[in-house]
């Protein structure tokens, strides 16, 4: 039990080990019914420990960043506080806080997160120190939504004729940008093409933001390069059709990314590490390929980068993708295996257990990102450890809910 503290409300239980952590089982528990007997040797790797800088995840299991349209002007509320801490409790090893704006127009929706002035620290830092409590890797993507932006919120999807928010519903279709003057399709915004004096306030936005994330005592930043967001829409030569240095060759496409990634790298502790996620192709004849990000994963790996988070698709309608559980995997594959040095994880239909094992014991990557898959079972790892026989530590407040392998009343 804790210590007392000099303000009652700043009680809470010290979890020790943290939930999530695999502990030998006693006699006693073998007995009562909460393990089959002693955990696998070897340990499945999902359930391995993970070392990247000066952090050590307690599993594999991480959740992913998933945008939940819940906040005004990017303010954290109640529910953020609620939502992340759930899967803290619950033993997750990484918890990544969904796409968070580095500017107002950087947002998705009027709904979505932002960190793009001080004010937004401290509403963080609240949910991180939470997240910390349960031994928890707190983790916040930084993005921007380009010629995406300023678009409806998820809960109003199908009820009309455009992806469109108004300036009465707090959108800024006037002030949408990307690349090229080229829009996703015709029920998004039509983008005006970026001046140079946009692509550096962009640039430096990126960088004040990931200041912020380090004082509200984030631990891991990724930066959003996927689903047809800003910093894809560069990358693309679907989306991307610069005639200046930002545009045309592989190397201009790149240089914005890594020109923000170098920036933060500079700011960012050394003890902390960077992520970058990246559509791994844009499923599309004549765009983003897997061989691009596998060039560019090298190009961030000497950038400073430690970890490639391997999605697909979402920057043109045309695109045809193969859905099948795991289908994603293949990228982040090649990453691991191509790139050494660079860490990588899945994301992507992963849904069961033996699926999540096979991915990581497999060495197709270092770990999976799960995401609706933790919106319907906040307890997946914990779930997931009693189906492959493993002993885990559940947090304090929760014990007597444990899994069991047979029946006690105990």
């Amino acid at each position: 039990m804790s210590s007392f503290v000099s303000d009652p409300r700043d009680f809470y239980q010290v979890q020790n080990p943290p939930p999530g952590t695999v502990i030998e089982p006693t006699e006693l528990e073998i007995g009562q019914g909460f393990a089959k007997g002693p955990n696998p040797d070897p340990l499945p790797k999902l359930f391995q420990p993970l070392k990247i800088r000066g952090l050590l995840a307690k599993n594999r299991i991480w959740v992913s960043p998933m945008c939940m349209y819940s906040a005004q002007d990017g303010f954290t509320t109640d529910f953020h506080l609620s939502h992340y801490s759930q899967f803290a409790m619950r033993g997750a090893g990484l918890v990544m806080v969904e796409a968070t704006g580095v500017l107002p127009e950087g947002r998705i929706s009027p709904n979505c997160l932002g960190i793009w002035k001080d004010e937004h620290i401290d509403g963080f830092r609240r949910i991180v120190n939470h997240m910390h409590k349960y031994g928890t890797i707190a983790a916040i993507q930084l993005g921007h939504g380009g010629r995406k932006g300023s678009t409806i919120p998820l809960q109003l999807y199908g009820t009309r004729d455009s992806m469109r928010s108004t300036v009465e519903e707090g959108g800024w279709p006037d002030n949408v940008y990307g690349p090229s003057a080229i829009a996703y399709d015709d029920l998004h915004n039509k983008p005006k093409e970026m001046t140079i004096d946009q692509i550096n306030i962009v640039r430096q936005a990126f960088i004040d933001s990931a200041r912020r994330a380090d004082q509200a005592g984030f631990d891991v930043i990724e930066i959003h390069s996927a689903h047809g967001y800003l910093m894809f829409e560069f990358l693309s030569p679907l989306s991307n059709q610069r005639t200046d240095d930002y545009g045309g060759s592989f190397e201009n496409r790149t240089r914005l990314l890594l020109e923000i990634v170098r920036g933060i790298r500079e700011i960012w502790p050394q003890n902390k590490p960077l992520f970058v996620r990246i559509s791994s192709t844009d499923w599309v004849e004549g765009g983003w390929t897997g061989d691009d990000t596998v060039n560019l994963s090298k190009l961030l790996l000497d950038a400073g980068v430690d970890f490639i988070d391997c999605s697909s698709a979402g920057n043109d309608p045309r695109q045809k993708i193969p859905l099948s559980p795991g289908y994603q995997v293949q990228f982040a594959e090649r990453v691991k295996k191509e790139v050494p040095g660079m860490l990588s994880g899945a994301v992507g239909l992963i849904t069961t257990s033996e699926l999540a094992r096979k991915v990581v014991e497999d060495g197709s990557a270092d770990a999976v990102f799960l995401g609706r898959e933790f919106l319907r079972n906040p307890s997946y790892v914990l779930s997931a450890a009693h189906e492959m026989g493993i002993n885990i530590k559940w947090n304090n407040q929760y014990e007597r809910g444990r899994l069991k392998t047979k029946y006690s009343f105990v």
